[in-house]
């Protein structure tokens, strides 16, 4: 059972629930591709400020995102629309990687989306720990396979399709 190590800087998470939307989520999202190892993924719950100084620092964007993830070692499949390296199911517990969300952007987007804002952050958190598993929507054949993988975990989850306009 992965284990989610949560940090908040940010206490509105904590009114928000963050613990258990990160638990359902990066559960379901290691559950869908048969993950069962005790992988170890670490939650920074945060603000705009914050979350716009790591895109700053990391991906040379000084504005603020929903979600920024860091895997632990690069999986990301060499084919576009393939599935990635996936780590292996190993006895022991393995790090995926770092995770930063940010409250006000996804307050914005839940409101812009008139969405409820734990469906959005689980979706967001389904998104990060693809992320941190080698998935990413740079080109459309990953794009496609990414949101399809999205959309199934976050439907076994009584969501809907973020995708659907």
């Amino acid at each position: 059972m992965a284990q989610i190590e949560v940090l908040i800087e940010d206490t509105r998470w904590t009114d928000a629930g963050l613990h258990a939307l990160a638990e359902r989520a990066c559960v379901a999202a290691l559950a869908e591709l048969s993950l069962d190892a005790d992988f170890e993924i670490s939650l920074l719950a945060c603000d705009d400020a914050r979350v716009a100084e790591l895109n700053t620092e990391f991906r040379g964007k000084p504005t603020p995102t929903n979600v920024l993830s860091w895997p632990s070692e690069e999986r990301g499949a060499q084919v576009p629309g393939m599935i990635p390296r996936l780590p292996a199911d190993v006895p022991h517990e393995m790090e995926l990687g770092d995770i930063a969300i940010a409250f006000e952007t996804c307050v914005r987007e839940a409101e812009a989306a008139e969405k409820p804002f734990s469906d959005h952050v689980t979706h967001l958190l389904v998104h990060g720990t693809l992320h941190l598993l080698g998935f990413d929507h740079t080109n459309d054949p990953d794009a496609a396979l990414m949101e399809g993988l999205e959309t199934r975990i976050l439907a076994k989850l009584g969501i809907e399709d973020p995708y659907r306009v």
